[in-house]
């Protein structure tokens, strides 16, 4: 079923408000979760307006929250999310980040009382939008153990980069540190499939295809200590500079719906016009993406492309046609938007 842009903003909005979120951040976070949907990144688009309505309902999440932003330094600002809609705080610190950079070259916004923000990806789309590069990060639950052992004490904390390319497409990373989504072992479970033993591990810390006893164990980081360290790193930046819970303090908000998660996150950005002239940069990015895309391919079907390529064009389509949903989300969102 497809509909504009125009009316998921509208209909995710008017759910939020709806469940008594201030219109403003009600608007900020449909924003968000409305282009990743659009850029294909379904897991954490529109399905997600009912799982943070439901914390809300529980008390996981204060509606009527709004971020307090203060700053420390010229290029600093430290935003407290009291809490909030995830999306909307993360916003509210991006457009913080941005404001600094303006004025310095550079910005930089650490985020505490923060909440699930979405795919990382949204946010870099913004910011080389408006002609920033950006790193951004936030810690999460954890479900990754520390390398030699077998417990969960680190998030699968995200990265996202972001490049600027102007009047071209921009590079956007957004990758989470497992080897595999964890939203893809839930999905074998549910559907009763077998896993790589790569993706994660059982209770007792050992390789396991079986989907059930991976959601009891952990995820697998990505190049194994060196992706959990980073991870841990990612959580000492965004959370323990910033004053938020950390490590395995975060709550499990499936698990624990109505407790806060304080989370903390990290949003930098760099002015890339104080660097060079925009038609130099657009001229760089052009080569850069000449030199990788021209390499040959292992598999013809599948050619070289920069990261959030594919993004990028599914958000360019999804414009021109409107965005693809499922019966079942489409009708789920009219219905919270009919209150």
């Amino acid at each position: 079923m497809t509909i504009s842009e125009t009316e998921a903003r509208a209909l995710a909005a008017r759910a939020f408000c709806i469940a008594g979120v201030d219109p403003e951040a009600a608007e900020a976070a449909a924003e968000a979760l409305v282009l990743a949907e659009m850029m294909g990144i379904a897991t954490h688009g529109l399905s997600r307006v009912a799982v943070y309505r439901d914390r809300i309902a529980a008390g996981g999440i204060d509606p009527k929250a709004r971020p307090v932003v203060t700053a420390p330094g010229p290029a600093l600002r430290h935003v407290d999310g009291r809490n909030g809609l995830g999306p909307a705080v993360a916003g509210a610190a991006l457009d913080a980040a941005m404001e600094a950079a303006r004025d310095t070259g550079l910005g930089a916004a650490f985020v505490r009382g923060g909440n699930h923000l979405g795919a990382l990806a949204p946010y870099l789309w913004r910011a080389t939008e408006a002609g920033f590069a950006a790193l951004i990060t936030t810690n999460t639950a954890p479900m990754i153990a520390p390398p030699g052992g077998r417990e969960a004490r680190i998030g699968n904390n995200p990265l996202g980069i972001g490049v600027p390319n102007p009047g071209g497409v921009p590079v956007l990373l957004d990758i989470a540190l497992s080897v595999a989504a964890r939203s893809k072992v839930r999905a074998a479970a549910r559907d009763g499939r077998a896993i790589p033993e790569t993706w994660a591990t059982d209770i007792s810390g050992h390789p396991t295809t079986d989907p059930v006893a991976a959601m009891d164990g952990l995820m697998q980081a990505t190049g194994g200590a060196k992706g959990a360290n980073l991870a841990l790193c990612l959580d000492l930046l965004s959370a323990g500079l910033s004053g938020a819970t950390m490590l395995r303090a975060v709550t499990n908000s499936a698990r624990e719906p109505g407790r806060a998660q304080d989370l903390g996150q990290l949003v930098l950005v760099i002015d890339a016009a104080r660097l060079m002239p925009p038609e130099a940069l657009s001229a760089r990015m052009a080569r850069a993406s000449e030199d990788l895309t021209n390499s040959a391919p292992v598999d013809p079907a599948r050619p070289v492309r920069l990261p959030g390529a594919r993004a990028v064009q599914s958000l360019k389509t999804a414009r021109e046609r409107g965005l693809s949903l499922s019966p079942e989300v489409l009708s789920g969102l009219r219905a919270m938007a009919e209150g």
